[in-house]
């Protein structure tokens, strides 16, 4: 009983999701929209890899203050 609710709450969450992106994206194509989205996924990763590899460094010269955010 338990797993049944899950997935149908499960269910519901993906339906909401894919109207919101669908309402998002509005006329633009399906497939130039993936491209947008998943161009700026991997941008957000890099970058957020980038502040990491930055601060780490700085972390380990004895710069303990350093934020590269900051």
């Amino acid at each position: 009983m338990m797993d049944n609710r899950k997935e149908q709450e499960r269910e519901e969450l993906h339906r909401t999701i894919w109207n919101m992106a669908n309402d998002l994206r509005g006329s633009v194509d399906g497939w130039d929209f993936k491209q947008y989205v998943l161009g700026m996924l991997f941008y957000r990763y890099i970058s957020e890899n980038f502040i990491s590899y930055v601060n780490q460094g700085e972390l380990e010269a004895g710069n303990i203050d350093f934020d590269y955010i900051k």
